[in-house]
């Protein structure tokens, strides 16, 4: 098997290549927010926090914070709803796990604008029972991540032998909640935290859904004031991007800690 491994200099190679592939966008679009008059500067820069900007760049810090505030919703929903339901498939219904595994990957072979035709009539009824928040969106962003966060629970489910855990809780004592809480969910921690991360990363990439149905998120603010400014949507995307890097290195920092407590 060693001798089939990559050598050091084709690692190097392909990680150099990998790298430049991410890196070269990243670096020019930085380099395009440097961009003035008398050469490259920070101005664009502090220009976000220019009260005389602030009226419009208003509609990015909006779209932002209702990204951050679906992102919340939609992790709630990944953790609540959808963990707890992928645990009692596994547990008590497993000849429900095939059929379970198709109706969650669905969404990943149904474009966006097909979704968006059949949710317009369901948020129409939403509207008029719980409002037009953007929050909302959430529900239609459960589906969309719903295929991506299987996989990644369904990794670690298949990991860990959540049935010989769970059957020695019970004999212990132990009621369902115990076992879910204490026994399932800290084996299934990674998966867990690489579903919420990537949820997390959808929802502050979505477009499609929230622009036809006519809710403001961030990636619909950016189109907007990039028809006035081109450099603030180009800031905050290295921002976000920035924020997503940080966030997968502490979910790993985070999953990875339990492991050196037991060596």
């Amino acid at each position: 098997m060693n001798g089939l491994a990559p050598s050091r200099a084709t690692r190097a190679v392909i990680g150099i290549v990998v790298g430049a592939f991410f890196a070269v966008p990243l670096v020019s679009t930085f380099l395009f927010t440097l961009r003035g008059t008398d050469g490259l500067s920070f101005a664009h820069w502090t220009a976000l926090f220019d009260p005389a900007a602030s009226a419009a760049l208003k509609p990015l810090w909006t779209g932002l914070g209702n990204s951050l505030v679906l992102a919340v919703v939609t992790v709630a929903i990944v953790l609540f709803l959808l963990a707890p339901t992928m645990i009692l498939v596994n547990l008590r219904f497993p000849r429900l796990t095939a059929a379970f595994e198709f109706v969650a990957l669905l969404p990943i072979s149904i474009p966006a604008i097909v979704l968006v035709v059949g949710l317009a009539p369901i948020y129409l009824q939403i509207g008029r029972t719980v409002g037009t928040g953007t929050w909302t969106l959430a529900f239609a962003y459960g589906v969309t991540v719903l295929p991506f966060a299987f996989r990644s629970i369904q990794a670690s489910i298949d990991a860990a032998d959540l049935r010989t855990l769970s059957e020695a809780a019970r004999s212990l004592g132990a009621g369902w909640p115990t076992v879910v809480l204490h026994v399932v969910a800290p084996n299934l921690r990674q998966g867990l935290l690489a579903a919420s991360l990537i949820s997390i990363a959808v929802v502050l990439g979505e477009f499609t859904i929230a622009s036809l149905l006519n809710r403001q998120v961030f990636q619909t603010a950016m189109v907007v004031v990039q028809k006035q400014d081109p450099y603030a949507p180009a800031i905050f995307t290295l921002l976000a991007l920035s924020f997503v890097f940080l966030l997968l290195l502490l979910i790993g920092r985070v999953a990875r800690g339990p492991r050196k407590a037991r060596s």
